[in-house]
Formats: C-alpha cells, structure tokens, sequence
C-alpha cells in the first residue's frame, strides 16, 4: 500500500470523526432549546372569554431538580381571576398589584389584578428527566390582544435560576429563553362558551312540541270524522232519491196494469 493511499484513508477518517463530533454536539446542544417552560390552553382561549391552561415545566439539568416557578402576568392586559389548581406536593401563592387604571368587569370596579403566581415545591420536586404541569383558570381574557406573554422564572436546587423572559420577535429566530405565550382566539358570541339550554327551557319547549303535536292530531281526527259523516250523508241522500224512483216507478206500474185489466 503506498502512502499516499494511507495519507488519504487516515485525512477520510479524519473528517468523518470531526463531523460526527460536531453532528453529536449540534443535536446536545439542539436539544433543550425546545424543552422549555410553556402555556398551553386547554380547550378554548377566546378573547374576553374564560380558560383554563396549563404551565408546563420540563427539568433540563441532569444533576438538579427543579424546586421553584414563578409565573408573572402582564399588567397592561390585567386579569380580574386568577386561580391556580392544587398541585400535590406544591404551595401556590398569589401576588396580586394595583392597577394604575381600574378595571370594568361585570358592572364592578376592579382596581388590583393578579401579577404574579409561585409555585414552592413541598415534599415534591421535578426531577431530572421529568416534567410537571400547572394548571389555571384565567379570565376574563382581554378583546384587544392577540396573545399574552407569561414570563416565567425557574429554580432550580442547586440554586441555578434560569428565565424564560425573552420575547419572540417576529422574522427572528426563536430566542435561547423564550417566554411562554398564549394564543387568543376570536371572541365568540358567549364569552362564558357554548351554554346548554336550560332544563326549564328543554321542558318548555318539549311541552310545546306535545301540544302541537296533539293538536295536530286532533285536527286530523276532526278532519276524518268531517269527511265520514259528510260520506254517510252524500250516502243517505243518493239512497234516498232511489227510493223515491223506486217508488214512483212502482206507482207507475200499478196504474198502468190497472188500464190493462179494464180494458
């Protein structure tokens, strides 16, 4: 084997390890970028409705666990209602602030919103490799945003806090720690979602079906009954007129026979 041929296998070998190396480190380094802390709605968010969403929250590190999170809530959109669902193992706390303009909710005056929910792990944490999720109930939505951004601090045991504050810019790529958003949908016509008729109302209605229903089968009845009896009289009248020939015709003939017999 000439040299030149070995130069060329160990270069080969050379640029395939580098390049496994370097594929190796993109895909580890790749990977927690899109192990984020999130918001995703469950069911429905309409704008100026009510939802409820969950705070999902993935450990990244592999020698800590996550003890602690923070979620604040933007005050330029306030949230009359937030109310966070009992985690076992976790202590929720809700901070609320003061509005510098009051807000209009159902014919009140609502002048503080919630700015901020935490989460302290008690007795339980999220390991790694684990996720946990948060829930809440939200409202009433704001009409005039498409969204809200939910920044979000986490904490770690190690005493490593990492925030997912960056917000998204749009044509950007998305940032290292991008903040949670939830997406609104188009307001619907009952901000409360789609109501099932009431019992009383079902009732009503069922009770309206029955007497219509009722009174068209008494209407029918009628309509038989009109149409029999007019039968039995158009009846009884043709029997009538044939009687009345019947007889005539009998007349008739006795006259007739009477003048044969004379003669």
């Amino acid at each position: 084997m000439t040299v030149s041929r070995i130069s060329s296998r160990v270069s080969a070998s050379r640029v395939a390890l580098a390049g496994g190396i370097a594929l190796s480190s993109v895909v580890l380094l790749s990977g927690p970028a899109f192990a984020h802390v999130s918001v995703q709605p469950q069911g429905e968010a309409a704008k100026g409705g009510y939802a409820t969403v969950n705070i999902k929250v993935p450990n990244e590190r592999d020698n800590a666990s996550t003890v602690k999170l923070e979620v604040n809530f933007p005050l330029d959109h306030p949230l009359a209602s937030v109310m966070p669902q009992p985690v076992p193992g976790w202590k929720a706390e809700v901070t609320k602030s003061k509005l510098s303009k009051p807000l209009e909710l159902h014919g009140k005056t609502i002048n503080e919103a919630v700015s901020k929910v935490t989460w302290t792990a008690d007795g339980s944490k999220i390991g790694p490799g684990q996720f946990q999720q948060f829930p809440l109930s939200l409202g009433q939505l704001p009409e005039d945003a498409d969204q809200l951004v939910l920044k979000a601090i986490q904490t770690y045991d190690n005493k490593e806090v990492v925030r997912w504050i960056e917000e998204q810019k749009e044509g950007a790529e998305e940032p290292q720690n991008p903040a949670p958003v939830l997406k609104l949908s188009a307001a619907s016509a009952d901000h409360h979602g789609g109501a099932a008729p009431s019992a009383s109302a079902s009732a009503a209605t069922d009770e309206k079906a029955g007497h219509d229903e009722k009174a068209g089968h008494d209407e029918a009845d009628a309509k038989k009954e009109t149409a029999a009896a007019d039968s039995s009289d158009t009846t009884a009248r043709i029997l009538g007129v044939i009687g009345i020939l019947v007889g005539i015709a009998g007349v008739a003939f006795g006259v007739l026979a009477g003048r044969r017999r004379s003669a």
